[in-house]
């Protein structure tokens, strides 16, 4: 862990507007996250969760306030600078997956490599590795439909790691899954948030899930309302 936080966020506000309508989905958000931390963010459906992550790891932009990753103000970016970033140091987990049907596991995992540029033979050799890494080596040649929920899960947690990102950004990760496949999935999670010091931040409304964080932060109507240290985390 290092004394410089990897993200932090300073009186983010986010203002939805549809017309007349003026929604505030995050009101003066102040948070910090240290390297290496696995952080929960939870709270009732429509508190913000969703919002604050997609601005954090830059996927939406903010009206008010600066979010820093790694130091680097988002604001100062380009759409385009913002896009590249978060291809080189950042990993998306969904809770729908986002995996393309017509492709293979392997396939699946490799694209975001080969649209990097990656030569093609190192793509795939990596792909597999980080397949075999998540236990589905064996399924590499199998499409998405072939494959259970929590197998699913485990191919997008290889697709997120394959830039070997600083940062991996989870929206209910296990929320499509029964619980014995949520538990893997987030024994995983945890356990590469451990062995390779990657920075985990996870959106869920499942408590089982936000303790085997370092922190839970619980949201309610677009602001952050408690900050919780876990001590016996069972990550």
């Amino acid at each position: 862990m290092h004394d410089i936080p990897i993200i932090s966020a300073q009186s983010v506000t986010k203002i939805y507007r549809s017309g007349q309508l003026r929604v505030e989905a995050l009101h003066e958000v102040s948070l910090e996250v240290m390297q290496g931390e696995m952080v929960a963010i939870m709270g009732p459906s429509g508190c913000g969760k969703t919002t604050l992550l997609n601005c954090l790891s830059g996927l939406d932009t903010i009206d008010e306030g600066d979010i820093y990753i790694r130091g680097d103000n988002l604001r100062d970016l380009t759409d385009n600078q913002r896009t590249a970033y978060r291809a080189q140091h950042m990993g998306f987990v969904f809770q729908d997956f986002n995996l393309l049907p017509m492709l293979s596991a392997v396939e699946n995992v490799e694209l975001p490599m080969l649209v990097s540029r990656v030569p093609g033979k190192i793509a795939r050799r990596r792909a597999m590795e980080l397949l075999e890494r998540v236990g589905l080596v064996d399924r590499a040649r199998h499409r998405p439909a072939e494959l259970s929920g929590g197998q699913r899960q485990r191919v997008t947690i290889a697709r997120a790691l394959t830039n070997e990102p600083a940062i991996v950004w989870a929206d209910e990760p296990t929320g499509n899954l029964d619980s014995e496949a949520a538990d893997d999935v987030m024994e995983l999670l945890g356990r590469f948030n451990r062995e390779f010091g990657q920075t985990l931040v996870l959106v869920t409304h499942a408590l089982e899930v936000g303790k085997r964080a370092n922190r839970i932060i619980r949201m309610r109507d677009g602001s952050i309302v408690s900050d919780e240290a876990l001590s016996g985390q069972q990550a």
